[in-house]
Order: C-alpha cells, then structure tokens, then sequence
C-alpha cells in the first residue's frame, strides 16, 4: 500500500513540525529504528514517560500535552499520533465515548456530579503490515497500573474502575508485540466511527463539557483528579 498522505500530514493538533517533538524524537533516535521498533518505543514513551492525567483540555496540541507531561486517552492519543506521523507511520482518530463509571476511583466519588455519564473517548488506528491496529493501551501508564494490579491480585474476570475496563486485570493486552492493544474497551458506550484528523472529531463533536462546568474543571476540579491520581500513585488506592 502506498503510504496516503492524509495519515501522514500535520495539523493544528498534531503538529509535529514544533521543535521540542523534533529534538525529542532526535534525542531518543526512533528515526533509526525499524518501524516496528519505532512504533513500540514511542509507544512505551507515550504509555509511561507521559504519565495518565487529566489536562485542561480535550484538544490541546501534541506539542502541549509533551510539555504537559500527562494526559489521558484524548490527549495522549494526540500525541502519539503526531510522533508516528513524523516517523512516516501512517496514522488515523477512532472517536467513541465511554461510560464514565469506569473512572470511578480515579475521580473522587464526590466529583461524580460534575461528570456526565458517558465521555467522550478515542483510540490510535495505525497502519502497519498491510493492517490498519487499534492502539489504546497506551492511556495509563505502567506504574499506575502496577498499584492498581497490587490492590486487586490475581483478577482476570472483567474490571472496570481507577480508569481501567479491561477482561484481565492481571494481564491487560496493553504491551506492543505488534497487534492491537487496548485498556479501556470493555468501558465503549458509542461509537463514533473513524475520522483522518482528531481536529475534525472535535470540531464536529466538542468536548465533554460545556458552560460553567467547563472553567470549573479546567481551573479547580482537574487539580484536585491530578492529586487523586498522585495519591494512588503513592499506593494509597481510596475506591
């Protein structure tokens, strides 16, 4: 197949031209790398160098969220697509919401009425050997799941919770070996279907809230997720 330029262009979101992605992907050397290679190193950044985390917003650039350091499905997914763009590997948005149950644990009890029900969620489709993979595993990062796997040993039926929804807890298909990966699939509501651009996804969906909500999670409610988050990071899991 030849390579379609569409997956493989920048845009405002996935601007992978900026010069700290640039001088990232120079520092690491994934230019060098097999593409398989390059594919699993950058994901592994993605995965766990930028740790999971709520950021202001669904639609920040690829270059933000790097200098962010954390974010969460959508933005972290921006990301990742624009570091594989730029490494000539042809990516797309799969666009989705998701019960926002799962996030139970993550997100204080508490805060659950400032949330609706489902949220808007999203995957990395790549195309590699002649198949276009889903990516997700990518969303929480390993040493957060190491904490949550200590807490509930030896669980292999369905979780969901601590924003996981996994079959396996235990052994979550999150790793790259060259087929899809996932770790919050067992959470969809809806789906969105397929877009070239995660820009065209959130300009035809939005974000997942509007009105006061929107500057109150932005400058007091994501602080107060983050910290919950660093709590459980520091092995004290509170459901």
């Amino acid at each position: 197949m030849t390579a379609n330029q569409t997956y493989l262009k920048t845009t405002p979101m996935l601007d992978y031209f900026n010069k700290d992605i640039q001088q990232l992907i120079t520092q690491h050397g994934w230019r060098d790398l097999s593409q398989y290679d390059a594919i699993g190193a950058v994901y592994n950044f993605v995965r766990d160098d930028i740790a999971f985390g709520y950021n202001r917003d669904d639609t920040l650039t690829a270059s933000q969220v790097l200098k962010d350091g954390y974010g969460q499905c959508n933005t972290k997914g921006t990301l990742l697509m624009a570091l594989l763009r730029a490494l000539n590997i042809q990516t797309r948005f799969h666009g989705f919401t998701i019960f926002n149950e799962l996030q139970r644990g993550a997100i204080p009890a508490y805060m659950f009425s400032f949330s609706p029900k489902k949220i808007i969620h999203s995957w990395v489709e790549i195309y590699f050997e002649g198949r276009w993979l889903d990516l997700e595993g990518y969303i929480i990062d390993s040493q957060y799941l190491s904490v949550i796997q200590a807490q509930f040993p030896d669980q292999c039926e369905s979780f969901s919770g601590f924003a996981i929804a996994t079959a396996c807890l235990k052994k979550p298909d999150n790793e790259w070996q060259g087929n899809s990966t996932y770790i919050q699939k067992e959470g969809i509501a809806d789906d969105f279907g397929l877009y070239d651009q995660p820009d065209d996804f959130y300009k035809e969906k939005g974000s997942n809230l509007t009105g006061i909500k929107k500057p109150l999670f932005r400058y007091l409610l994501r602080y107060l997720m983050n910290a919950n988050v660093k709590r459980i990071r520091r092995m004290k899991v509170t459901a």
